[in-house]
């Protein structure tokens, strides 16, 4: 007689199926990167939903599409383009791991993606369980995904008692995600957890009353939906501060390209007094002195502050608007941008914010 092992005693069939018929029943099916086995359009639309919701990836995803309709055109257009496409979706990583990966699929698998989710997990910017699901929806694969959505629904579900992003409750997550996997429909299966996630059984106020996984709920059984899943414990999130030089002369404002890596890494940015430090007051001498390194300064006026939340700090933003009576030379991996034509420019969504504002017509006056 056949010994069972933990991975046979996670298997439940009955889990796939109910999945399934309420996907195919109830699901999603209308969202633009649906109904295609086109990799390069699911593969986009997997990493620009990564941390981000359906409703703001919509018209960054046709935009992006209407610029870079083929893997092709995204691999050989210049950086900044990419990054000008990308400016406001926020984790610029991810735009910056897209292009490299649409560079190396071009260059190792002759522009076509491989349909191994192992093959895929090596590429930037695609981890395990995004590799599954683009190797899904794009060749019918049978593979796990676990993304944020499906840990939800399984800690839930299961009555996971720990936080599950810790590696030990991940690595067993993971195991019953292999060991749910149905033998057929995994296309209907796999989006079938993503809906559920997203649609039925959010972060808060859940709707289990529709939801198929119901009755072998343990959090809805023992009325734990709100503590379950377990959160992160929290840590106080640091302060930091940055005084931002916002250069103009003639209607045009002096943009700096950031490093290739780091925060807003690829984009451009207004010129920094001296990056992102600690919070404390500005230091008034060496701010004039860095405006006078552009040109001959005719005012410096204090704008009002902003306050931008990254994953791991806040960031407070002291802006400071520099008129000019006569520009210098314009130093090294600096540019001068039209305030006018500044929704075009790949900007950190702070310092479009603030530039649109000064844009807008009557709002301040400008050289």
């Amino acid at each position: 007689m056949k010994r069972l092992t933990e991975f046979d005693e996670l298997a439940d069939p009955s889990f796939s199926a109910a999945v399934v018929a309420w996907q195919q029943a109830h699901g999603r099916h209308a969202l633009p990167w649906q109904n295609t086995r086109d990799a390069y359009r699911i593969w986009l639309s997997e990493i620009m939903l990564q941390q981000t919701q359906v409703s703001a990836v919509l018209g960054y995803y046709a935009r992006f599409l209407e610029r870079f309709p083929t893997l092709l055109e995204l691999a050989e257009a210049p950086s900044e383009e990419v990054m000008a496409q990308w400016s406001g979706l926020g984790y610029y990583t991810r735009a910056r791991n897209l292009h490299a990966c649409a560079r190396r699929v071009v260059a190792e698998y002759g522009g076509a993606f491989p349909s191994d989710p192992r093959l895929l997990a090596d590429l930037p910017g695609i981890g395990r369980s995004t590799a599954a699901a683009i190797s899904a929806f794009s060749s019918g694969t049978r593979a796990a995904i676990l993304d944020g959505n499906v840990k939800r629904v399984f800690a839930r579900v299961f009555g996971v008692e720990q936080f599950p992003g810790e590696k030990k409750v991940e690595d067993s997550l993971w195991q019953r995600a292999e060991a749910l996997l149905p033998e057929q429909g995994i296309e209907s299966y796999t989006q079938g957890l993503m809906d559920l996630g997203a649609t039925l059984c959010t972060r808060s106020r859940p709707d289990c009353a529709r939801c198929p996984l119901q009755g072998r709920c343990v959090a809805f059984a023992t009325h734990r939906t709100a503590e379950l899943p377990v959160r992160k414990p929290k840590k106080i999130k640091p302060e930091k501060q940055a005084a931002m030089l916002v250069v103009i002369d003639a209607g045009e404002v002096l943009l700096v390209q950031r490093a290739p890596s780091g925060i807003w890494g690829g984009l451009m940015s207004l010129p920094e007094l001296s990056g992102h430090g600690a919070c404390g007051a500005v230091d008034q001498d060496a701010l004039a002195a860095a405006a006078r390194g552009f040109g001959e300064v005719e005012e410096v006026q204090a704008l009002l502050p902003l306050v931008h939340v990254f994953t791991h700090y806040k960031l407070h933003i002291a802006p400071y608007k520099v008129a000019l009576a006569r520009r210098a030379a314009t130093p090294i991996d600096h540019g001068w941008w039209k305030l006018a034509d500044i929704e075009r420019a790949p900007l950190p969504a702070p310092v479009k914010k603030l530039l649109l504002e000064l844009a807008a017509p009557g709002l301040f006056s400008y050289r």
